[in-house]
């Protein structure tokens, strides 16, 4: 096991006319599982081959374990790469696939056959250890690319995107799978995807990144509840958060009011307490943020306070089973989103630009269909709010 540093590692290409990977700085623990995010061209695969030795280093350093690695042959790092294909060898059998390394190493053959046992079972794989690959499953070769990480007993695990062939079913019960043996091994590990579900369900703690720059890295749970700006809280969130221009009345030590077109929420004093900037921006434009998980049908909830509701047309309404996905039409202006990638494709179907569609999660209990006039409760308590010119998060404290 080891620690991994990235200090302002950088690649540029074409003599520094496109930059990949932006002074991107980490410290990554001793057997932390951090998953590095972003849509599709953000940086995030460039800065893992730089790590594995794949990719040539423009500028900053990586360091494992104290020793910087910049010089260092991809072979003498002391890594284990598990690739999106798998990169498994055909004509190989799963065992021989997994020994192929030690083999290499010229170890022993009975603590070959012993490493490689052991590791099977752990991955459930014993069964098919004289198969080829063509003979399994997807989620078969992609636990035996892992069993042949694993059995090399590396410093440091690097998985590119290893789940993004799996349909959707398997992904969620490999993403398990990975989190579990990575916990039971504790070796340091660090995993790309563009699948904000997965970085929030396997990492210890989550970095995302924008145009080969770094925007936010924490745990998943703060990266939900504390975005450090409005591309975070756009991109973290399954459906997407709300982001609408709105102002704030003037704030006097109480409750104050948020103002979104012809709609008004209450903003409660708990909210200025927690963020002691928020008071500087009284009677000020900013992106006032509302995840669809705070938004409910109102008609379920007795004794919602009435300044914490706002009213929408239901453009669509998507019956999930365990919930309502619902598309509402508000007379407030939508803000920019950072980026595109964020938006689902029935988002951008019906609400274009800036208009006033957002999306809410209601109870399975709620009966609205599209074309009703839906009254939704706002939990007020964890509205977010931001800067509208700079989109950063407006914390304080």
């Amino acid at each position: 096991m080891a620690t991994v540093v990235l200090d302002k590692l950088t690649k540029q290409y074409g003599s520094g006319a496109v930059t990949a990977v932006n002074e991107l700085s980490l410290n990554i623990s001793d057997g932390e599982f951090l998953v590095l995010v972003g849509p599709s061209g953000c940086g995030k695969s460039t800065a893992l081959r730089m790590i594995a030795g794949l990719e040539e280093i423009t500028d900053g350093e990586v360091s494992i374990d104290g020793n910087v690695v910049n010089e260092v042959h991809a072979k003498d790092r002391d890594i284990a790469m598990v690739f999106q294909n798998y990169a498994l060898y055909p004509h190989m059998s799963v065992f021989d696939n997994m020994a192929f390394a030690l083999q290499i190493k010229k170890v022993p053959r009975d603590q070959i056959e012993k490493k490689v046992r052991e590791v099977a079972g752990i991955l459930q794989l014993e069964p098919y250890l004289d198969r080829r690959p063509g003979q399994l499953s997807g989620g078969q070769r992609q636990r035996v690319a892992m069993g042949r990480a694993i059995v090399r007993q590396p410093a440091v695990f690097l998985m590119d995107e290893p789940l993004s062939n799996l349909d959707a079913k398997l992904r969620v019960q490999m993403r398990s799978e990975i989190a579990r043996i990575q916990d039971r091994l504790g070796v340091t590990t660090v995993y790309v995807t563009h699948d904000q579900v997965e970085a929030m369900t396997m990492g210890d703690r989550v970095a995302l990144m924008k145009d080969g720059m770094l925007q936010q890295v924490d745990t998943p749970s703060n990266i939900y509840d504390r975005p450090a700006n409005t591309f975070v809280a756009a991109f973290i969130g399954s459906p997407a958060m709300n982001l609408f221009h709105a102002s704030i009345s003037d704030y006097s030590g109480n409750d104050a009011t948020l103002n979104l077109g012809s709609h008004n929420l209450c903003i409660p004093k708990s909210i200025f307490e927690a963020r002691p900037d928020l008071k500087n921006y009284a009677s000020r434009e900013v992106i006032a943020g509302i995840r669809p998980e705070d938004m409910d049908d109102a008609t379920l909830l007795k004794g919602h306070p009435e300044n914490q509701t706002l009213s929408g047309k239901v453009v669509l309404a998507e019956a999930l089973g365990s919930d309502n996905i619902i598309h509402l039409d508000f007379d407030a202006q939508m803000a920019e989103v950072v980026d595109p990638d964020t938006l689902s494709d029935i988002s951008k179907s019906l609400d274009g630009e800036n208009s006033g569609i957002c999306v809410a999660r209601f109870d399975a209990k709620s009966k609205m269909k599209t074309g009703d006039v839906a009254k939704v409760a706002v939990d007020c308590e964890r509205l977010h709010f931001f800067d509208a010119e700079s989109g950063l998060a407006i914390q304080g404290a």
